[in-house]
């Protein structure tokens, strides 16, 4: 893990994160939890997967999730997202129907939401990793720290990013970055989380998709094709 596979304009600024003794202590965790014979999603090879495939110049959006889904299968390393084949969860379906009145984009048939982070939307859960059907089960394990300082090089990036934040839990995370209504140069918009459980408390409406993709063309930033080619 002192060497994870993530692009190169990520690795260098939070080298001293990987080798600090948070990182030690997360790494001794994770292995002790492997030793006893328990099942970790996703698999390492995409703890890092959006640090991969979204690099620290290119990020235009930030959407921040908690922890990754704890079923077989659907964890890949980008928060919301689940493998081609694998049933949306019921949070990424009521993203699409705001998406959909939003913007007018048909619902995808899958859940797997690689095209976005390859145009620059950092797919980021705050804890990286979790135990089979536990959720939240590696919080205050050492992730917070590490996931807070990737949200801080791109909150100092010079280029405008839109920070959408779904649920307390993200506005909280967050709640330094400064939004352009304040004096910033960061767009920040927060709603409830899309889970059944708070989506029909505000998340409906709050046309995310459009007001990303206005701030971004009004800063040369172009847009984002939020419509998910097939898998």
């Amino acid at each position: 893990m002192t060497d994870p596979k993530i692009d190169p304009t990520w690795l260098e600024p939070l080298r001293e994160e990987f080798a600090g003794p948070a990182m030690a202590a997360l790494r001794t965790f994770l292995k002790g939890e492997k030793a006893a014979g328990k099942r970790i999603f996703p698999h390492s090879s995409d703890w890092f997967r959006a640090l991969e495939l979204t690099p620290l110049p290119a990020v235009r959006v930030v959407i921040l999730g908690q922890d990754p889904y704890h079923g077989e299968g659907q964890a890949h390393g980008l928060c919301f997202s689940v493998r081609p084949g694998v049933k949306p969860p019921p949070s990424l379906l009521n993203i699409y129907k705001e998406m959909a009145t939003d913007c007018g984009i048909p619902p995808a048939t899958h859940g797997f939401l690689e095209h976005w982070a390859r145009q620059g939307v950092l797919l980021l859960n705050s804890v990286m990793t979790v135990e089979n059907g536990k959720a939240g089960s590696h919080q205050n394990r050492g992730w917070e720290r590490f996931t807070d300082a990737v949200v801080r090089l791109v909150a100092a990036k010079p280029e405008p990013v839109v920070f959408l934040l779904w649920g307390a839990y993200a506005q909280k995370k967050v709640a330094f970055v400064q939004d352009v209504a304040a004096g910033g140069r960061h767009l920040v918009l927060k709603a409830p989380h899309p889970s059944p459980l708070s989506a029909h408390n505000g998340w409906f409406g709050s046309k995310p998709f459009s007001q990303t993709n206005a701030f971004l063309e009004q800063h040369g930033r172009g847009t984002i094709d939020w419509a998910l080619p097939p898998v």
